[in-house]
């Protein structure tokens, strides 16, 4: 069981700042970033065991067929999946809880392990905003972008499963926010029962 910690499932289209709204609550609060399994490659630059732990499709299989993933999908021929390990490495960090950074279909699966996981998702001010943002970065061809975009509309479709909606305009609000998520979760009665009830164990004089 895993009830002691915070399960904070972070969801968003492309383009409407997740990456940076988690990037400043991982620095704020103490909470980790769970680390994804995947088949692909190393890029450059990237570190194993920080970035992704990179495994062999015949090791991620094994984790598959043994249960230990939370969640896991193919994409683009490659393989990414959420070990359960990673609330272990959490807890034994003494952190306050773990951020999954996942799509909706993740976070379905997530939640179909983990149901007292909390998920959040982040909404763009408007599509039209989003377009902007997405091609702003200059990052993707405007093929890709229209992809994007489109994947973006379908994501969006999927709120009803979130606990949370945060519209990302003024990055501070948004990131207020969120902290204010954690805040609130992190005081809910049946997190704080157990020291509650010490208090009155330990209480009479």
């Amino acid at each position: 069981m895993h009830d002691d910690l915070l399960l904070l499932i972070i969801s968003s289209p492309s383009g409407a700042g997740k990456t940076t709204l988690t990037k400043r609550l991982l620095e704020e609060r103490d909470l980790m970033f769970s680390v994804s399994h995947t088949t692909r490659p190393p890029r450059t630059g990237e570190v194993d065991g920080q970035d992704y732990h990179f495994v062999d499709r015949e090791t991620f299989d094994r984790e598959v067929e043994a249960g230990h993933f939370a969640e896991w999908a193919e994409v683009h021929g490659n393989f990414y999946g959420t070990s359960l390990s990673e609330l272990d490495r959490a807890r034994e960090a003494g952190m306050l809880g773990i951020v999954f950074d996942v799509d909706y279909q993740g976070a379905r699966q997530i939640k179909a392990h983990l149901p007292h996981a909390i998920g959040v998702f982040i909404l763009p001010p408007s599509l039209a905003d989003l377009e902007k943002r997405l091609e702003n970065r200059g990052l993707d061809t405007p093929e890709v972008i229209a992809r994007r975009f489109n994947k973006a509309r379908l994501e969006i479709e999927h709120y009803l499963f979130f606990d949370y909606l945060i519209v990302n305009d003024v990055v501070e609000e948004a990131a207020a926010r969120l902290r204010g998520i954690v805040h609130a979760e992190s005081s809910r009665r049946e997190r704080l029962a157990p020291t509650a009830e010490n208090l009155l164990r330990t209480g009479h004089t």
